[in-house]
């Protein structure tokens, strides 16, 4: 039987795939290898052997990392290095609405480059390059992106990086989705592409929210030297250091090797409700229409001459959470963004069930 409520809003984990006895286990092992470590203030460049776990996972020296309180809290310490006032700055469209709402609230000149089936379209991005465009950063969420799923191809990477190389502007490759795949084999990212250049162009952002849990609130940025010395010091004056526990949790974790196995884990659940959602959304919401996702938490679905908004309030009404499209672009009014990852597969089954009733309520399809 499903849930009274079905939430398809929040890109989170269902606590069945989550490894709490891994978890637990690596917490005993924390305190017990290094009690003072884990129990102390720290610095602001976070626990050191999980930073030089992930300077070596990236091929860089430790210098290049900061560990944060997330991914999200990484971007936002880099907004706060680098936009004031007027900085211009380019998203993709749609782009993750708490990026959009960062952005905004530091007033950066916000231009859009529109996406495709595969991502980015960097030829655009390039012509408003060639047109005078100089943003000091572009944001970009290469791998299964959120809302939209979709995965930009190894071309438009090593362009964009040429692009920032060429153009002097931070390319911010936000990459929390990357090790949740369904399909296929992971891409180079861009921060390895720009590294095997020289290094200095790609600011790479990555999680274990997606991979662990997210209660575990560790991520981290890599990026140049300069980039940084200078987030730490923000990091510093902000709180001193982030979690020292929970960093010395996610080490025992990955040391333990759950963290490949918590890897594995989500990644088999999800596709198995990845391509639930589809199956059953094609057959329950004539004319959708959406690319099935390869990996990671959200299916971005268009529902032509739908109003989002109003579909996510019927469906609300119906016990079911859902997120219009509006929230993450403009002109996204026949949008929602659906993240199957903390419905089962029953719940999938009965949520899509009730949104077809709200959508038939508000005559958007047939019924």
């Amino acid at each position: 039987m499903a849930a009274d409520s079905i939430s398809f809003a929040r890109g989170a984990p269902s606590l069945d795939i989550v490894d709490i006895e891994g978890l637990k286990a690596a917490a005993v092992a924390a305190f017990d290898s290094d009690p003072a470590g884990i129990t102390a203030y720290g610095t602001s460049v976070g626990y050191p052997p999980l930073r030089q776990w992930l300077a070596d996972r990236h091929g860089v020296s430790t210098e290049n990392v900061l560990v944060t309180n997330g991914s999200m809290q990484a971007g936002a310490f880099l907004f706060d290095w680098v936009v004031t006032p007027g900085t211009p700055v380019v998203v993709e469209r749609p782009t993750y609405d708490r990026t959009l709402d960062g952005l905004r609230r530091r007033a950066a000149e916000i231009t859009t480059i529109d996406l495709d089936a595969d991502g980015i379209v960097v030829d655009a991005l390039e012509e408003k390059l060639k047109a005078g465009l100089r943003p000091k950063l572009i944001h970009v969420i290469p791998n299964f992106h959120n809302p939209a799923g979709c995965t930009l191809p190894l071309d438009r990477r090593e362009k964009l990086v040429a692009l920032a190389r060429e153009y002097g502007f931070w390319l911010f490759e936000d990459d929390p989705y990357r090790d949740v795949r369904f399909e296929g084999e992971p891409l180079p990212t861009m921060l390895e592409i720009d590294l095997a250049q020289g290094g200095g162009s790609v600011i790479h952002a990555g999680s274990f929210t997606k991979t662990v849990c997210p209660g575990v609130r560790v991520g981290w940025l890599v990026g140049p030297t300069e980039v940084i010395s200078g987030v730490a010091g923000l990091a510093t004056g902000t709180y001193i250091a982030p979690s020292m526990v929970s960093e010395g949790i996610v080490d025992q974790f990955i040391k333990s090797g759950a963290f490949e196995r918590s890897v594995a884990t989500v990644s088999a659940a999800l596709g198995e409700r990845a391509a639930l959602l589809g199956e059953l959304l094609r057959s329950e919401l004539p004319g959708c229409e959406f690319s099935p996702p390869k990996g990671g938490y959200f299916l971005w679905l268009r529902l032509p001459g739908a109003d989002g908004a109003a579909l996510a309030a019927a469906a609300a009404e119906r016990g079911v959470q859902i997120v219009a499209g509006t929230d993450f672009m403009d002109g996204g009014e026949e949008w929602i963004r659906l993240a199957y990852s903390a419905a089962g597969l029953e719940e999938i089954r009965e949520g899509v069930s009730r949104l077809a009733d709200a959508a038939r309520s508000l005559g958007f399809i047939e019924g």
